[in-house]
């Protein structure tokens, strides 16, 4: 049986909300084209409940955990692997999802920048404004869409305004952050996306060195002091993810992963496995 991640999609999302729509229906929306979801947290724990997981690491947002709180706006983009560690009982989201039959407002090369693929996920700590305009955005576009006369061109003008928003406010907390972060701090926050993209092939320090235009010794002090962790610990921690996924949700053999993940030879990977995480590749696939 096939058990490979994935890819929430408007096919799967309806195939998992449907049987539960007649007591979601006043807090949720979705066409083939767009889905809302307004102040329920039903439709949240119904997602994050699947198995396998699905791509859009714990809540875990590509290596580095994340604390999400109360009025905060967040971005999640295609290709995040999402795993929620913990979610509280009081939790309401408010949602706004593009799919992929949506016509984007956007002329090329005029994608805001928060959205030109460069960034695959980020948060946004807002005030009371802030919130309170993205919440009149999206009730406009709740309303427009449940009229009698629906009409797209609001619809995709209203979505134009809600991304300018996000976007304004995005640049707003990279430009403060580029004023008071140190060059270490880049430096480890380029690592971590390197690692996540690269682990798979590259399992060695001198890799990420290289692509970062810095000697072996210094990236690994950078690592180390900004982080309290080691390089090669962070890449190790992202192969093991990417490992784990593939035993849990597929049908390759060990070897066939050892092979893909670039090791020299099965009983070499197993070795890797059972060293960081204290099981057999077989004894980790078999758990329940």
């Amino acid at each position: 049986m096939n058990k490979q991640p994935q890819l929430m999609d408007l096919s799967r999302m309806r195939d998992i909300l449907t049987p539960h729509l007649s007591q979601i229906s006043e807090s949720i929306f979705f066409n083939s084209e767009l889905g809302i979801v307004r102040g329920d947290h039903t439709v949240f724990r119904l997602l994050m409940r699947q198995k396998p997981p699905f791509t859009i690491n714990d809540l875990n947002f590509n290596l580095q955990e994340r604390h999400v709180t109360a009025g905060t706006l967040v971005y999640i983009g295609p290709g995040t692997i999402i795993n929620p560690i913990r979610l509280s009982d009081d939790l309401r989201i408010f949602v706004f999802a593009l799919f992929a039959n949506f016509p984007m407002p956007f002329a090329q090369g005029q994608m805001p920048s928060a959205f030109n693929g460069q960034v695959r996920d980020f948060q946004l700590p807002a005030n009371e404004a802030d919130i309170s305009t993205a919440r009149h955005i999206l009730d406009t576009i709740w309303h427009v869409v449940h009229s009698s006369d629906y009409h797209r061109p609001v619809v995709m003008s209203l979505v134009a305004a809600l991304m300018h928003h996000y976007d304004h406010l995005f640049r707003q907390q990279s430009d403060m952050q580029a004023f008071s972060r140190s060059r270490e701090q880049t430096i480890f926050d380029r690592f971590i996306q390197l690692a996540g993209q690269h682990c798979a092939e590259h399992h060695q320090i001198g890799y990420y060195a290289d692509r970062l235009c810095l000697t072996e010794r210094y990236l690994s002090t950078v690592i180390r002091q900004t982080s309290g962790t080691t390089a090669k610990d962070w890449i190790d921690r992202a192969l093991i993810t990417r490992i784990k996924i593939e035993l849990r949700h597929t049908d390759k053999p060990a070897a066939q992963i050892a092979e893909e993940m670039h090791f020299a030879n099965p009983s070499f990977f197993a070795k890797y496995f059972r060293r960081l995480t204290g099981l057999t590749p077989m004894e980790y696939k078999k758990q329940p």
